[in-house]
């Protein structure tokens, strides 16, 4: 799908403000409404947004720690590697994972009240799998850029 400025600016408009209006949306613009809403849909529609969400202060829900957390698997076939991922989906202390290449196998965020409660985690959940031969975690200690934005 071509995108032309106007798609552009919308996409970045709404990366920041999810909530604004088609009114407000079209004012920002220079356009009227129909036209916008037409072409939020049709984004939409072909994928290109692909979906709205709130983001949460973490630290208001007492989710403090942030953990990347480096995995490397004993068997790398596909039904494997599949039964880790879907594993991995089914944690919802774990925010995004990554099937990456380098010295490890996958690289996942974890996102948790504290310590002690990723120490659970680490022991109920994750070295419970027979196919993960190394773990290795890095705790964040800042938070110094974040952003869910992409650049179009």
């Amino acid at each position: 799908m071509k995108l032309d400025s106007i798609d552009i600016k919308i996409l970045e408009i709404l990366q920041k403000e999810g909530r604004i209006t088609t009114k407000a949306l079209a004012e920002q613009l220079n356009l009227t409404t129909t036209p916008v809403f037409e072409r939020v849909k049709r984004l939409e529609r072909e994928g290109v947004i692909d979906k709205y969400v709130a983001l949460l202060n973490q630290k208001k829900i007492d989710k403090k720690l942030i953990v990347f957390v480096s995995l490397s698997l004993k068997n790398h076939t596909r039904s494997y590697l599949e039964s880790f991922v879907k594993e991995i989906e089914g944690f919802d202390e774990v925010q995004e994972c990554y099937h990456i290449a380098g010295n490890f196998d996958y690289m996942i965020k974890v996102i948790i009240k504290d310590m002690e409660a990723y120490e659970r985690f680490l022991l109920s959940k994750i070295s419970t799998n027979n196919n993960i031969a190394t773990v290795q975690s890095s705790f964040v200690l800042s938070k110094n850029k974040y952003s869910t934005a992409l650049r179009v």
